[in-house]
């Protein structure tokens, strides 16, 4: 029965789910609102080490390489470091107002156009080297103090409008910072093919 499927597979659905494949390397995000102590840990400690892991990717590389995309139509590598600075600063944003307000309703900004901006386009890739380690020393520091029960604070994402709590955001973000250096690692090894 799955060869049957296979076979009936368009270029067209293969190539899709090929480009679905290339974007999510690591898989999707799978929520969890009730992490154990351990996983939480492993999410925090993601997220602290991320601006080295990048760091370590990217050190000494050429700017062709840099302009390498990890897919058809994606984002090339120096787009996706300044993406996560972006993200990254947006995120601790959420986190503070989670914590300081009543379930209060984040706001959306277009990541598309964000990294379409001059910014996210110039080759310097060091200012967001250098903001991702900066933020990602605070960021850690307020993850690591937190006590159960702000673990449980929530905000409201408008585009669901569901309520996310702030255990399950830190997963979200320890996925969102491997997700992205997969991404930088198979850019970086494309030779340039999905430009």
């Amino acid at each position: 029965a799955t060869s049957h499927i296979q076979n009936r597979c368009t270029p067209l659905t293969k190539t899709m789910m090929d480009i679905e494949k290339l974007k999510f390397l690591i898989g999707k995000y799978v929520p969890n609102k009730t992490p154990d102590e351990p996983l939480l840990q492993q999410w925090i400690e993601d997220i602290e080490n991320f601006p080295t892991r990048v760091e370590q990717l990217v050190n000494e590389i050429s700017n062709e390489k840099l302009n390498w995309k990890y897919r058809p139509n994606g984002w090339s590598v120096k787009q996706v470091i300044h993406h996560c600075a972006d993200s990254h600063m947006n995120s601790i944003i959420r986190f503070k107002l989670a914590l300081t307000e009543d379930t209060p309703t984040i706001r959306l900004y277009y990541e598309d156009r964000w990294a379409n901006l001059h910014d996210s386009l110039t080759d310097e890739i060091n200012e967001s080297l250098i903001l991702l380690k900066g933020l990602h020393k605070k960021w850690t520091r307020l993850l690591k103090g937190l006590g159960k029960e702000q673990l449980e604070l929530e905000f409201i994402h408008p585009e669901h409008g569901l309520k996310f709590n702030i255990a399950e955001n830190i997963g979200n973000y320890a996925w969102h910072c491997n997700h992205h250096l997969a991404h930088i690692e198979i850019g970086l090894n494309s030779m340039g093919k999905y430009n």
